[in-house]
């Protein structure tokens, strides 16, 4: 049974930002298992710019952000193992104040670990066809975002040649990205909300680019096609009219799920609404030793900011291995309506600021010069006018009255207020 000070299951930028801030702060051995072949994460095959702004401090694309990111912590000596997943097995934690020990799985085989401290930093997922519950025929060219950039940025396919994008947030433009890439028409974004909820330059860019329609409103009510997608059927939202629209390939976009799945072995508290580990503002989870950063927490924020929270959770995490100490309980966070979800989703007293100094928040529903407002029983604790909410994008919200709740009083709520 090996011992590192730190495992780190994931090696996206929450992951390896953690690895690399543990290293810099003369942590012994760090050791990061990553189930893909190459470390990096996402970024890794999204091969346009955006990415390393406020992390790494220059703009660059996600295959460069990746391997950046990837050899800061070669050069900092993490130990880093690719094509190598991490399994819970109901094991013996080496420390009682330390997490359980976990599986190894990769080329050389199975390895037990007993780690002083285990990080979760798995990341997120768009949730396929399948799980959308969208009917019809199962032929051949129906993709997620991730997929696409794969085959097309790694493994170097053709995907077809007119592609319809579900979806209209930031995500489904970067599909569009690729699809203009790899040769493809996007014949048109459709979305059940009633407008996009992009930035309204990137909108803007893809009218004036490429002249692709954004249909609001509408569903993607079937998938038709036998050998190859050959159409869509499409159900406007408003008036009940059903129409069919040729296209070859179909774009699953958002929609983000956790990849929690191992979270939910260790037996981790999982929030019903993000549906990731419930972690307080020091992004401690529930089980003793175990901590959880990036987009495992919200999906999908983006990589810089992961790997912003990876710094958050790695001085966490060295002061947990300096101490052993562990909250006995934290003041639960929650938002009501048509806020969505919150994170962190506690609050522990004396513990410092969250990640950013702020609550992270997403809302169901546009709205246009909302109040938010938190409050902990009858006591209103913060207060601010947002010029929109926008779905699928983040509302940030500035934590510095986190340090003054009742540690004894009932939980802290979000929600907007009456006008």
């Amino acid at each position: 049974m090996t011992a590192p000070d730190v495992l780190i299951a994931g090696a996206g930028p929450a992951g390896l930002a953690a690895a690399c801030a543990l290293r810099e702060a003369g942590v012994g051995r760090v050791l990061v298992a990553e189930r893909e072949p190459e470390p990096g994460g996402v970024p890794r095959h999204t091969d346009h710019l955006g990415f390393g702004l406020r992390d790494l401090h220059r703009f660059s694309s996600g295959p460069r952000y990746a391997a950046a990111w990837a050899a800061r912590a070669g050069r900092l000596g993490v130990e880093l193992r690719t094509a190598t997943t991490v399994l819970a097995r109901d094991l013996p934690a080496a420390d009682p104040h330390g997490p359980p020990a976990v599986e190894l799985v990769g080329p050389d085989g199975v390895e037990t670990v007993a780690a002083g401290a285990l990080l979760l930093a798995t990341g997120c997922r768009e949730r396929p066809r399948a799980a959308r519950l969208v009917p019809g025929d199962r032929p051949p060219g129906v993709l997620t975002t991730g997929t696409l950039q794969q085959l097309v940025h790694v493994l170097r396919q053709p995907v077809g040649r007119r592609a319809v994008v579900v979806g209209a947030e930031h995500v489904s433009y970067s599909a569009l990205l690729t699809l203009a890439h790899a040769g493809a028409t996007t014949v048109a974004l459709v979305t059940e909300q009633p407008r996009h909820q992009t930035f309204a330059a990137f909108h803007a860019a893809a009218r004036l680019r490429w002249r692709v329609p954004v249909l609001t409103a509408t569903r993607v009510a079937q998938v038709l096609g036998r050998h190859r997608v050959e159409a869509v059927e499409l159900t406007d939202l408003r008036s009940g009219v059903t129409w069919r629209l040729p296209c070859d390939t179909v774009v699953f976009t958002g929609d983000w799920i956790p990849d929690h799945e191992l979270a939910r072995t260790l037996g981790l508290a999982i929030d019903p609404a993000t549906r990731g580990p419930l972690v307080d503002q020091r992004l401690r989870t529930s089980v003793p030793g175990v901590f959880a950063a990036g987009n495992l927490l919200h999906g999908a924020e983006t990589a810089d900011l992961a790997a912003q929270e990876g710094r958050h959770a790695a001085a966490a995490i060295r002061d947990h291995l300096a101490t052993g100490a562990w909250p006995t309980a934290a003041v639960a966070v929650r938002c009501l309506p048509p806020l969505h979800w919150v994170t962190p989703g506690g609050i522990a007293p004396g513990a410092g600021p969250p990640p950013g100094g702020r609550f992270t928040l997403r809302t169901a529903e546009f709205r246009d010069h909302a109040r938010l407002v938190a409050h902990q029983g009858a006591r209103l604790l913060w207060s601010r006018r947002y010029r929109r909410l926008v779905p699928t994008r983040a509302i940030h919200a500035r934590a510095a009255w986190a340090a003054g709740i009742d540690p004894g009083g009932p939980q802290v709520t979000f929600r907007v207020a009456d006008r």
